[in-house]
């Protein structure tokens, strides 16, 4: 092991250490509230009571029911049988190791395989999921219990795979567990992949059979009514909501539903995810699911702050991928890296008198725009490098109609070959 890794891998174990220390030691340690939701939630299964459950010892001003599909409950339903103390420290562990296998297969779709194998870039994947530990999404996944380190392995996990059945079957498990991971399926119709899209939607719809074969009452309930009902997973308004409803409600001050505000700021979000994502490279896999895993964040009802895991892969993709040496790469990496171990939300959570509260001072508002603005911004760049590589394309084609010389294009591909090339000098 060279010392780089050492010493990667003894950052990463001081942050486990932390973490395990602070969640066992502290007073708050171990609210790990959505945990305790999971744990004790998914023994309702078979009470035909799931939807009835909340957990409200360290949430009293807003008690937590369980919200996701029955499915979730049954993968969820063996975990009541263990002592929370040992299912804490364990969920730990596991997310951590999750977390390493994100940023291990971001490397790989940006590097290539063999690349990432090399001691320089193991050390790499070691010291970012140490980094990873402490920026928002992860640290508040880790102080809640969540799950979505979890969910966005299964993803990136199905899009490094080249099964189809194995992909369609990791996409369509996420998905009955968590709805929103369900955007994954883009990626694979962008990718032209029609075997995992019908597979993925297939086993989905075999996760929603056994749910009615199992619980059919709480199913029938939470697909015939519960379903869509954003106020029952939490305030919109919140600044831990930073999907593109709770950003407008912020700003206007009250909850914009899905009124004209929101249909109007989707469509134009949807335009220009799909202006960035033509852009790319045809061979930049991890850039095609960037845009996908961002379009749904901001889409989504609700993204707390601690959905947005897919920021760590986002910074990985501006720093060591093909738009690397495109000016703003950078920039926009630091502000994505700052704004999480900052914590924005977190820091603004401080000035709102309750979750439930909408209306607030303007300056709060648009600070608390902080993940859709840097979604918006990364687009924008995205089309604008497009506009001057379509420009530079154009200009080449000019001068070879009039048979002069060409330059070599500084387009994306180019600035690709670029980016790799100062790689393997390193």
């Amino acid at each position: 092991m060279n010392r780089r890794l050492q010493l990667a891998v003894s950052v990463l174990g001081l942050s486990v250490l932390a973490r395990l220390l602070w969640m066992l030691l502290s007073k708050n340690g171990m609210n790990l509230v959505d945990l305790h939701v999971y744990v004790d939630g998914s023994a309702a299964l078979l009470t035909d009571r799931l939807y009835d459950f909340t957990y409200a010892e360290k949430t009293p001003d807003f008690p937590l029911p369980f919200t996701y599909p029955p499915f979730a409950a049954l993968v969820f339903f063996p975990l009541h049988f263990l002592p929370f103390t040992v299912i804490a420290v364990l969920w730990l562990l596991a997310t951590v190791a999750a977390l390493y296998g994100v940023v291990w297969i971001s490397l790989e779709l940006i590097l290539g395989a063999q690349r990432v194998r090399e001691p320089g870039w193991r050390a790499a994947a070691v010291g970012w999921t140490a980094v990873g530990v402490w920026l928002e999404p992860v640290r508040t996944t880790l102080d809640y219990g969540q799950v979505n380190v979890f969910l966005v392995l299964g993803a990136m996990v199905a899009v490094r795979s080249s099964r189809w059945w194995l992909s369609g079957l990791l996409v369509g498990v996420v998905a009955g567990i968590k709805l929103t991971p369900a955007i994954t399926g883009l990626y694979f119709v962008a990718r032209r992949r029609w075997a995992t899209v019908i597979c993925s939607a297939v086993v989905f719809g075999a996760t929603v059979g056994l749910s009615f074969l199992i619980a059919h009452t709480e199913a029938q309930r939470y697909f015939g009514t519960l379903l869509g009902d954003a106020s029952r997973i939490g305030p919109v308004g919140s600044v831990w909501n930073q999907s593109l409803r709770g950003t407008l409600s912020r700003i206007l001050g009250y909850d914009v539903e899905s009124g004209p505000w929101w249909i109007a700021a989707m469509l134009v979000v949807a335009a220009l995810a799909f202006l960035a994502w033509r852009t790319l490279g045809s061979d930049d896999r991890m850039g095609t699911l960037i845009m996908v895993q961002l379009f749904g964040l901001m889409v989504s009802p609700i993204s707390w702050s601690h959905h947005w895991v897919w920021l760590l892969p986002t910074v990985l993709w501006l720093v060591y991928g093909p738009m690397r040496q495109v000016a703003g790469a950078r920039i926009i990496a630091g502000y994505w890296l700052v704004t999480m171990l900052i914590g924005v939300p977190w820091v603004l959570s401080f000035a709102q008198p309750s979750i439930w509260t909408i209306s607030r001072p303007g300056v709060l508002s648009w600070l608390g725009a902080v993940d859709a603005l840097g979604v918006v911004v990364l687009f924008g760049w995205l089309i604008w490098h497009g506009r001057a590589v379509l420009r530079s394309d154009l200009a080449s084609a000019g001068r070879r109609l009039r048979g002069l010389p060409t330059t070599r294009s500084t387009d994306r591909n180019a600035v690709g070959d670029r980016a790799l090339g100062l790689a393997a000098a390193e």
